[in-house]
Formats: structure tokens, C-alpha cells, sequence
């Protein structure tokens, strides 16, 4: 019997990065039942749900394996002038993962943890930073945004492409 009471059960767990890379995937497919993005063609777009709240989708780039985007509703920040909330995303299409690498104008992590954070503190950082991704990609499904409320803003193609 005292062999008995020693035994634990070994529940498997899952490290940082783990979590951190199930994340990236969890919101690679939000983001494809949402925009399908691979689809795109680099320019603004706008999803309008009537909640007068209007979502800004700029793809960015389009490359082989990976596209860049930035999701904003451009309400302007007051101190800098620039869309906030924004989060920029890297698209990993072989990988089907979905990374947010800053969220905010100007912030990277760099600005935020400095240039040589410990590896923990990175990932820390980087698993706010995706936790918020899927929070919002998620309510922008419950809100009724989708590819069908998607529509290019023909105005905006021209000037995002001499910004990228």
C-alpha cells in the first residue's frame, strides 16, 4: 500500500512555447474562416458589419509562404495620430501559423522589453500579444465580420502600396 500512495499521475503539460505555437495555429485558422487573407491582393480593405465600427484590413505583402497584414479599426491614438488599435500580423501559409509581431505603432517588442530581454520574458510577451490576436479575431466573428463584409477600399490600394 505504501508503494501506492507514492505513485502520482504524471499529467503531461505543455511548456511556454508550446502554448505559445498552438496559439499561432489556433489563429491562423480564426483568421482564415474570417478573411481567408491568401486570396488578397496587397491593398486596404474594409469590412463594414453597420456597427459603425468599420474594420481595416491591409495586406501588406503577399509572398510565397507568408503574408503580411495589419488589422485596425483607425480610430486615431490621440498622442501619436496613428490607427489604434493595430496589430500586425505574419502569416505563415506552410506552417499554417499566424503570429502577431507588434500591436501597436512603432511599439515592437524591441520598444517594449528592450533589445535583449531573457528568453521567458519574450515569450511572455509575444503570448500577450497572440492572446489578444485571438480575443479579437474572435470578436470579430461573433460581431459578424467575414470575407462577405469584406470589400476593397480602392482608394487606399494606391497609398498602401507606395507605403510598403
Amino acid at each position: 500500500m505504501s508503494s501506492l500512495a507514492t505513485r502520482t499521475a504524471r499529467i503531461p503539460t505543455l511548456s511556454r512555447l508550446g502554448w505559445l505555437m498552438a496559439l499561432y495555429t489556433e489563429n491562423h485558422e480564426r483568421l482564415e474562416q474570417l478573411f481567408r487573407p491568401t486570396g488578397l491582393r496587397a491593398g486596404r480593405y474594409v469590412s463594414s458589419v453597420g456597427d459603425g465600427l468599420d474594420l481595416h484590413v491591409d495586406v501588406i505583402e503577399q509572398h510565397r509562404y507568408t503574408t503580411e497584414l495589419r488589422l485596425t479599426y483607425a480610430m486615431p491614438d490621440p498622442v501619436t495620430g496613428q490607427p489604434d488599435p493595430s496589430a500586425y500580423l505574419r502569416q505563415y501559409h506552410d506552417a499554417r501559423q499566424l503570429e502577431a509581431t507588434h500591436c501597436y505603432v512603432g511599439r515592437r517588442w524591441q520598444d517594449v522589453i528592450g533589445m535583449y530581454p531573457p528568453p521567458a520574458e519574450l515569450i511572455g510577451h509575444r503570448l500577450r500579444m497572440n492572446t489578444f490576436l485571438g480575443k479579437w479575431l474572435q470578436y470579430l466573428a461573433e460581431r459578424g465580420h467575414g470575407i462577405d463584409t469584406l470589400a476593397p477600399d480602392e482608394k487606399k490600394f494606391s497609398e498602401l502600396a507606395k507605403i510598403a
